[in-house]
């Protein structure tokens, strides 16, 4: 007996998953990219009846027969009604947020992510912002917008040290990437356990000790109530002059303005910013314009060429276990948010 495989894909929309036309490429699984993955598991591909959809084009007439939905976002509403035989939910993404809170969950169903697909591209991308930071390029960026010439000098990067706040699969990515350099490795993390590429690990109540010690900060946490407005003013200010700030995880995470300040004042060196409240980041926010401040348009993760075969790798290898009854690796936690 088959299983019914619903994949749900997204048009590109303001209000949706993914934001932009030129993303949509990149997170669409059609059934062309799903048979060239499938075919390296038969066994696997040959229990499952395949059904790709476009936003909710045909959802409440497939979803009364699916057992297992890949897939951005859903209606949630009546979920155990519209999918009666729903068992498992992976998301195509690693963050959650946007399906909390996760009361509509019917009992039953598990919800896994896509936790481990970002940790290559987001790891050599931490390693471009340290170096970019500590080379004084957005500085120097600001400079070129004015027409400023400006000689900032740099030294070679040894000794410096780099926190890396939240260390799951992206904030471990980037500590491989910068354990290959000469530079102290602070992790901080909920539980604070050890991780092969970072010298010296804390708990997150540990966080307040650690950061006047760090130069450069990356940041790569989720958005759940713990971690929203972590990085305030006050906190920011903590930071040693010169420091330099990435954050790759959310936006909720940060105070944006308290940080363009901090910039503008001198207090902190630098920024390269991936994540915003809004995306695309309006034509009138001012960060685009704050000194020392580098957007990128929610690029450091997700690889532009294999992001769906990655993704399918990760749900194939769930499938196996899913099959035999064990259990599934990314499993989504209702009550954390991730």
């Amino acid at each position: 007996m088959s299983i019914k495989l619903h994949i749900k894909n997204n048009h590109a929309g303001a209000d949706t998953f993914p934001s932009t036309p030129e993303s949509e490429p990149v997170f669409t699984i059609s059934m062309d990219k799903y048979q060239q993955v499938a075919q390296r598991y038969p066994e696997l591909a040959a229990q499952l009846e395949v059904f790709v959809d476009w936003d909710t084009d045909h959802w409440a007439e497939s979803m009364q027969t699916t057992e297992v939905l890949l897939t951005w976002n859903l209606p949630t509403e009546n979920l155990a009604e519209v999918a009666p035989k729903l068992k498992w939910i992976h998301c195509i993404g690693a963050g959650v947020e946007h399906l909390c809170p996760m009361d509509w969950v019917p009992a039953g169903v598990t919800i896994t992510n896509n936790k481990g697909a970002h940790a290559d591209k987001a790891g050599e991308y931490a390693l471009m912002a340290v170096l970019m930071l500590h080379n004084k390029m957005p500085a120097i960026l600001s400079n070129q917008r004015s027409a400023t010439w400006n000689s900032l000098f740099s030294t070679p990067i040894e000794g410096k040290t780099v926190g890396l706040i939240g260390v799951g699969s992206i904030g471990g990515g980037a500590a491989a990437q910068l354990d290959k350099m000469p530079v102290h490795i602070i992790g901080v993390s909920r539980h604070g356990k050890p991780h092969p590429h970072v010298h010296e690990m804390v708990a997150m109540d540990q966080l307040d000790a650690v950061l006047p010690r760090m130069d450069y900060v990356f940041v790569s946490l989720p958005a759940t109530p713990e971690t929203v407005g972590l990085f305030d003013h006050q906190r920011l200010q903590s930071l040693k002059a010169g420091a330099g700030i990435i954050n790759v995880g959310r936006a909720s995470t940060f105070d944006y303005d308290a940080l363009a300040n901090l910039l503008a004042s001198g207090h902190l060196s630098g920024a390269v910013i991936d994540v915003f409240d809004e995306e695309p980041l309006p034509h009138d926010s001012p960060l685009w314009v704050a000194p020392n401040f580098v957007v990128t348009p929610h690029v450091s993760a997700d690889d532009g060429d294999n992001y769906v075969p990655i993704t399918l790798e990760l749900f194939f290898n769930n499938l196996q276990r899913y099959l035999s009854g064990e259990p599934l690796l990314n499993v989504v936690r209702p009550q954390l948010g991730y």
